[in-house]
């Protein structure tokens, strides 16, 4: 894992002794709420519906046990005993007070933590896959680039204060298992025929009000090229991009109001005067990756543990929530975080420390945070599979749900959210309680539900195999379906299915969506080849006829 240098320790602690001067001012009235608005947000501090919410930054999405476990004490000294892991590789903690923020954030320093630009009109914390640096089909480690954009980015006098908030994804690997097309710029690492880095940039990709695929800027960029030409994107961004329409700020309106012709024309000159500016270092990207190095193993040699029953539940968990690893020594272990009952991407304090002692002693004390909000342990020996699942199952860790309609993606909703229109996690738990039977799970097979409170798409919604966005009509909750979308290789925009379906009728719907893909769909086929294959129309006929059917039956019982 990439460890931060002394001086970059001092400037976190720096920073936040910065931010406690400002929340001192504020709270003592020489900042107006608006002065401290933009401050707080470069903190990563929000005000949401019933209290103030903290952003904690996990860079490309890799943890420690010791950074876990400090997520644990801050959830149990400054919340409610639990955090949320979002869909952007962050941890959200929803009940903190304003006062206690600056002693969060000396706390985090301590462990290597923060909230910088976590929030803002700056750039993003950057993501990537969370699988990077073990996974068998990889070309290139994206996060040492991750980390060259973060040192980069921070704080960076140009691009600061930009029209609106920026997000960069990197994605190294054959499967794109970062989003990289719904992102403001999108880069694919690649090996050409002679064996060298090269990089595709992708911009003006986004979800929310207007969802927009990105496009491809430019083939074959060379290494020392990447820094002069993301500071191209922004600086054309910067000065041409909307300020006085917060729906219309964002870079994918920019490329599609100037056409990708004339916008890549002036980030070419753009990058004809930022050529070698900044300058390419190669001693210090190379620093950077020799810390990410593959992992030493610390546990204890490995032994085969002897069991002593055959156990269906860990033959189910070992099916379902490990993967394949680029070491055949070692096995990749996906934690889900969707058990039934509980609100997708939640955890509280307890698992947080019981899974750092298991990854400290499994896992070469390394986790990532997956952008399905689930957890995975990266370098699990198979040999002590076996006693990872025994301990993840007696910390309430071991749900053997990856990949399937339980393993779903919501935003926080009504629960939380100032912006949001609807519930979402009592949502997700219904359906959770209808699709509790896991043979049937097993039998439906991969499905992607994402769901969404509003239309900032913090769900990402429009990139779901089911996507469910929350709207309001009148006072009521209501919810328009999606189908066919994709983040991955296949990037797509779901397709619209037909009018908002009433709060109450939401699972009925996604249970008659699953009913109309199990009757028509050929053998071998998952719910994303039905869907390809046949289109919504079926989806559409069989769902609004139910609908109408249900509301016939009603009308003839009150008449």
């Amino acid at each position: 894992m990439y460890q931060y240098s002394t001086s970059e320790q001092r400037f976190l602690r720096d920073r936040a002794g910065q931010f406690r001067n400002q929340v001192t001012r504020y709270l003592d009235g020489e900042l107006e709420e608006e002065e401290f608005r933009q401050l707080r947000l470069r903190n990563g501090l929000y005000q949401e519906r019933n209290a103030p919410m903290l952003r904690v930054a996990i860079p490309y999405g890799q943890l420690s046990d010791a950074q876990l476990e400090m997520l644990a004490d801050i959830a149990d000294r400054y919340d409610r005993g639990y955090g949320h892991f979002t869909t952007r590789q962050n941890i959200q903690f929803n009940w903190v007070r304003i006062e206690d923020v600056p002693d969060i954030l000396h706390d985090l320093s301590a462990a290597g933590l923060h909230a910088i630009q976590t929030s803002g009109s700056c750039v993003r914390n950057t993501t990537t896959d969370h699988l990077a640096g073990v996974s068998p089909d990889e070309h290139v480690d994206p996060r040492p680039w991750c980390e060259l954009i973060r040192q980069w980015s921070t704080l960076h006098p140009e691009f600061y204060w930009l029209p609106r908030k920026f997000k960069i994804a990197v994605n190294g690997a054959e499967n794109d298992r970062a989003a990289i097309r719904f992102h403001d710029i999108g880069m694919e690492l690649y090996l050409d025929s002679g064996r060298q880095v090269r990089i595709r940039l992708f911009v003006g990709g986004g979800m929310g009000r207007t969802p927009v695929l990105g496009k491809l800027l430019r083939e074959d960029i060379l290494p020392e090229e990447l820094l002069p030409w993301l500071q191209a994107i922004l600086r054309v961004y910067n000065q041409h991009g909307r300020r006085d329409h917060k729906y219309r700020s964002r870079i994918k309106i920019l490329v599609n109001s100037m056409g990708m012709g004339p916008f890549s024309e002036a980030v070419s000159q753009a990058f004809s005067h930022a050529r070698g500016r900044p300058a390419w270092q190669p001693a210090v990207f190379r620093r950077i990756a020799e810390s990410f190095g593959r992992a030493a193993p610390v546990s204890p040699e490995p032994r085969l543990r002897f069991i002593p029953v055959r156990s269906e539940a860990y033959e189910r968990w070992q099916e379902h929530n490990t993967g394949q690893h680029a070491l055949d020594r070692y096995v990749i272990v996906h934690v889900s975080l969707k058990p039934h009952g509980k609100a997708p991407g939640d955890m509280d304090s307890a698992a947080m420390r019981a899974l750092a002692g298991i990854a400290r002693k499994y896992s070469s004390g390394e986790l990532r945070v997956s952008h399905e909000q689930n957890l995975v342990l990266p370098w699990v020996n198979r040999e002590r599979l076996y006693d990872v699942w025994r301990l993840l199952d007696e910390a309430g860790l071991a749900t053997p749900n990856i990949g399937t309609l339980t393993d779903m993606i919501s935003c926080p909703g009504l629960d939380y959210c100032s912006l949001a229109n609807a519930d979402t996690i009592p949502l997700a738990m219904q359906i959770q309680e209808r699709m509790a039977d896991l043979d049937r799970l097993y039998e439906i097979g991969p499905v992607r539900l994402k769901m969404s409170g509003c239309m900032n798409a913090c769900g990402h919604h429009h990139a779901g195999d089911i996507g469910i966005l929350g709207v309001d009509k009148g006072g009521e909750q209501w919810y328009q379906f999606t189908l066919g979308g994709n983040a991955g290789n296949r990037a797509r925009i779901g397709k619209r299915l037909g009018p908002a379906i009433a709060r109450e009728k939401l699972a009925d719907a996604v249970e008659n969506i699953i009913a109309t893909c199990l009757a028509m769909r050929l053998p071998g086929e998952t719910f994303e080849e039905t869907v390809i294959r046949a289109g919504i129309e079926p989806f559409r006929e069989q769902l609004y006829a139910d609908h109408q059917k249900q509301q016939d039956h009603k009308s003839a019982l009150s008449g």
